[in-house]
């Protein structure tokens, strides 16, 4: 194969590390080698040899890298691995790394030594019953890290009023201008855009009773309500929550929030907190500028289709209108930004891997964040009806 190579023996090639002190292994295998052990960095030179020896004598074709055995691996092994994959690849020898455990695949996708086709084997067809206790069973393990989760979000907290300065509070007004003034736009637009549809969609019926004020009632209550609120979070959650999202699973990925630990922060309490507060205080705000935009939209309509002047729509919206009905919206706010902001965050944390985990946990978030508010607003609508109000 190589210089290094050729003085190694057959024998060596059937058993490459026979040094009863070594800890790992590296031998001819079925079909390949196996590499089975704990490798470190100080290891390197000897394990580079053994691999050699190990390889001696492959010819073209294909060589299965088993690393079912390894339980430990420094990331200058891991080079040296590659390294030496790709020198068989140069002589026309297929060297596949296969069964890496998942404790150290990060480091060998780091070192961009793992191939998808060649270390994931599709998975056999599962049965109906199989498949349904598959399912049970990641839901399960998802119920559990989300409880975790909000447990040490809890904990946070309760550190955060003993130790106000254990949290980064000072991101709080940099992630209110985000999450808040800069969705002003967007939300106005989409208020303006939802309360005028709505006075267009009852104009025709409202003409024909002669009821035309009325549009003010009908596009006052449905928009404090329910559309404003809902809609305002909605749009929340495309942008801040997958924004939250995709830059806690960067930093995941990363390793900066193991950085975090290891400088002895808390990476709840600094990159959950300060979001947490953010949303929960810029939604409320948000809402109230959905309201007036919302009812806004519906004066256009009243005043140019349906003849209603401007002062009697809003005669009309201040007599339909009480002030509960406005308070409703804002009560639910506050649980909106609550699930949006725990939401992003745990899918950010649960990460791992690389680009894709950031690109599924961003899309998970938003497709969670919505059926949560769709749940809520639910939820809220029955309660309020139950207790009459």
């Amino acid at each position: 194969m190589t210089a290094a190579a050729a003085p190694h023996t057959a024998g060596a090639s059937q058993r490459a590390s026979c040094d009863p002190a070594a800890s790992f292994t590296i031998e001819r295998a079925e079909g390949g080698v196996r590499l089975s052990g704990t490798f470190r960095t100080t290891d390197a030179a000897r394990a580079w040899d053994e691999l050699h020896a190990a390889f001696a004598g492959a010819g073209p074709g294909e060589l299965a890298l088993d690393l079912s055995g390894v339980e430990r691996i420094d990331g200058g092994v891991i080079a040296l691995i590659v390294a030496a994959r790709d020198e068989l690849a140069a002589l026309g020898v297929n060297a596949r790394i296969v069964s890496t455990p998942e404790h150290v695949r990060p480091l060998f996708e780091l070192y961009g030594g793992l191939e998808e086709a060649s270390v994931r084997a599709p998975r056999p067809a599962l049965g109906p019953i199989e498949a349904i206790g598959d399912v049970a069973v990641r839901w399960a393990a998802a119920t559990r890290v989300a409880v975790i989760f909000l447990a040490e979000v809890a904990s946070a907290f309760v550190s955060l009023l003993r130790r106000p300065r254990s949290a980064h509070l000072k991101e709080v007004p940099w992630l209110v201008q985000r999450a808040g003034f800069d969705a002003l736009p967007i939300v106005s637009l989409i208020s303006f855009l939802v309360g005028f549809v709505m006075g267009y969609q009852s104009a025709r019926q409202l003409e024909r009773f002669g009821a035309n004020v009325y549009v003010a009632d009908l596009v006052g209550i449905s928009i404090t309500r329910e559309l404003a609120p809902l809609m305002t979070a909605i749009i929340v959650a495309g942008r801040s929550g997958a924004a939250f999202a995709a830059e806690i699973s960067t930093m995941k990925v990363s390793d900066e929030v193991d950085a975090l630990r290891v400088m002895g922060l808390r990476p709840i309490a600094w990159l959950v907190v300060p979001r947490l507060l953010a949303l929960v205080l810029v939604l409320p705000i948000l809402v109230l500028v959905s309201d007036v935009i919302g009812i806004a939209g519906g004066l256009v309509v009243a005043v140019m289709s349906l003849d209603v002047s401007a002062s009697a729509y809003l005669l009309e919206t201040r007599r339909g209108l009480v002030p509960w009905d406005v308070g409703q919206g804002l009560v639910k706010s506050v649980p909106f930004g609550l699930a949006i902001a725990l939401i992003a965050c745990q899918q950010g944390f649960a990460a791992s891997g690389g680009a894709e985990s950031v690109g599924r946990r961003t899309t998970t978030t938003v497709v969670t964040c919505l059926f949560a508010l769709v749940l809520l607003d639910a939820a809220f609508t029955f309660t309020f009806r139950m207790l009459g109000l």
